[in-house]
């Protein structure tokens, strides 16, 4: 008896504060009398803080989506608008030419984490986590908590890594999405002991989420909660945003060793995560490393003419962890949007040529007689049928062996026939798709000739903010591998630019009530962040959005005397209102 179950995967790319701050001139005529000069406490290159292959003069709303100067001095705007179309529009399961989410997947397109490509909003929306609504940047963490430190703990097994709320019928969602709840909760008292107003009489606010997710959200076996209730644990939910995705080409442009001098400078006064420096050797951990995988794993596959071809050598098969707030990522080939278009929309491709799934999902799916009575039911018009022999018998035994077979994990990268699908994203389009990620420029700074501005430089500096947001870098040579026909297409290169990003790309921590999951997160770019609310609609901050403005961002840095930030927090906290204003002018301009 010849029975298969075929996925028909693609991907059909269809393609937004709570107090007002002081509004800025952010027009290129109110800048064009000085754009490109030195102006009081700037510098003129400071004007350009990606450099000139890695600006965009264009401050407007959209002004995100703009490519850099590279990409066109390289010929590369075909596959930029390619590769854009990939990001933009809504994935489908088998219309062309963009096909493949699913079976399950945590969204359906990444415009909808990454609203106007910047950072995930806040959302408050009956309390419901709700991935249809456009915006929510949301991923959930899902963990057994650690009895000493209730934000950290390893991952549940049950669920995948970026957790899946979604799922094509007649498959159930991992997680049920409309049964997790968010509640933002307002903080009555600082741990620090600050008081919740200024010296000055103004007052500000704070909320941060509680999340919970009952057991009977998840359609897994066994559930978590039965996992940690026979290891003697409790879960932990957490929220991480996506971040804003504009000039993350020149991050992933600075040398690796000047982000290690940048480490070993700092560990001489401040206590660095262990599992990225190893303070006793002076040197990076091996767990700060996304390395390269190796054979039987992820890194080497087919183009669309049948070409294998491996990954380049990159930075001697180390690739320092830098992107997304808990600094999972290396650079964004081997991280960043190369991961998220395979675990977040579960779009397969050469190098990848399986699902995103876990074994607990597909048992209960294969478990769920609803489940395989809907196959059964399908026929051939569904993209999930059961192909039978002549006389036409099949059992739902053999239904459930086959689902059980499609939606679990991959056992080998290049046995595609387990899956019984081929890869949906060919490797000329993810090509397409890196060639725009990496060319995203970031936008020109703005009112740096503003004497407010300038002066909250100044304080900015004074009261130790730099010290993390570190505000320049200087890039090399830009070496990188391409992923598509062994690295003969070129990728946007940033060769010997200083930019100015406000990052050390070290991880600190600020010990926040419901902190991020393991308590250490990435000192977040500053640059561009000033244009958030003009082309996404809002202008949260810090990893789950809980910061709803700037003011509220640096007070959580001192919500606990044990911050990392706390003293450089504290003087913010007691300058005079108007020094204030100008140190959010000034982040607002940068």
């Amino acid at each position: 008896m010849k029975k298969t179950l075929l996925l028909l995967a693609g991907i059909a790319l269809v393609a937004a504060s709570c107090k007002d701050e002081p509004k800025q001139p952010t027009t290129r005529e109110s800048d064009a009398k000085y754009v490109g000069q030195a102006v009081g406490n700037f510098t003129a290159a400071e004007w350009y803080p990606g450099g000139e292959l890695g600006t965009t003069d264009n401050v407007a709303p959209g002004c995100y989506e703009d490519p850099a100067p590279a990409v066109t001095q390289m010929g590369l705007e075909t596959a930029f608008n390619l590769g854009e179309a990939f990001f933009e529009r809504n994935v489908t399961v088998n219309q062309p030419p963009f096909k493949g989410r699913g079976p399950a997947a945590v969204r359906k397109s990444c415009l909808d984490c990454h609203p106007g490509y910047g950072h995930g909003q806040w959302k408050n929306y009956y309390n419901a986590y709700g991935t249809e609504a456009f915006g929510n940047g949301y991923l959930l963490v899902i963990y057994h908590q650690n009895a000493e430190n209730p934000n950290d703990g390893p991952y549940v097994s049950e669920v995948t890594g970026m957790p899946q709320t979604m799922a094509e019928s007649p498959f159930l969602p991992p997680i049920d999405e409309s049964q997790i709840s968010i509640v933002w909760i307002p903080v009555t008292e600082m741990a620090s002991g600050l008081p919740m107003t200024f010296p000055d009489g103004e007052k500000y606010e704070l909320i941060y989420p509680e999340l919970t997710i009952p057991e009977s959200a998840f359609n897994t076996v066994p559930t978590p909660y039965e996992t940690a209730r026979a290891q003697g644990n409790k879960l932990g939910f957490r929220l991480e945003s996506t971040i804003g995705i504009p000039g993350t080409g020149l991050i992933d442009a600075i040398p690796q060793e000047d982000i290690k001098a940048q480490y070993a400078a700092e560990a001489n006064y401040v206590e660095l995560n262990p599992g990225f420096w190893d303070k006793a050797a002076g040197d990076f951990a091996p767990s700060a490393y996304y390395h390269n995988w190796q054979a039987g794993e992820y890194g080497a596959g087919y183009d669309a003419e049948g070409n294998y071809y491996e990954r380049d050598a990159y930075m001697d098969g180390k690739l320092l962890k830098k992107f997304t707030y808990a600094m999972t990522r290396g650079t964004l080939q081997d991280g960043a949007g190369a991961n998220a278009i395979w675990n977040i929309t579960n779009v397969s491709r050469p190098d990848r040529p399986f699902l995103y799934t876990t074994l607990a999902w597909a048992t209960a799916m294969s478990q769920n007689s609803e489940v395989i009575q809907a196959i059964r039911k399908a026929g051939d018009n569904s993209p999930y049928y059961v192909d039978v022999d002549k006389d036409g018998t099949v059992t739902d035994a053999e239904i459930a062996e086959a689902v059980l077979a499609l939606l679990s994990p991959k056992t080998n990268q290049f046995d595609n026939a387990y899956h019984n699908f081929e890869p949906e994203m060919s490797a000329d389009e993810f090509y397409s798709f890196m060639v725009w990620h990496r060319g995203l420029a970031i936008p020109r700074a703005r009112n740096l000739h503003d004497p407010a501005v300038q002066k909250g430089k100044q304080l900015f500096t004074s009261m130790g903010c730099a010290t993390c947001h570190r505000p320049s870098w200087t890039t090399k040579e830009d070496n990188y591998w391409s992923p598509a026909l062994n690295g003969k297409k070129p990728l946007p290169r940033y060769a010997n630019q200083t930019i100015w990003p406000y990052s050390d790309f070290i991880q600190h921590r600020l010990w926040m009530i419901n902190d991020i999951h393991g308590t250490w997160c990435r000192t977040t770019p500053l640059w561009g962040r000033g244009l958030s609310t003009s082309n996404t609609g809002r202008g949260d901050r810090l990893h789950d959005c809980r910061a709803r403005n700037v003011v509220e961002a640096i007070m959580w840095h001192a919500y606990s005397p044990e911050s990392d930030a706390y003293k450089s927090a504290e003087k913010f906290y007691n300058l005079e209102k108007e020094d204030r204003d100008a140190v959010v002018k000034f982040i607002d301009a940068i």
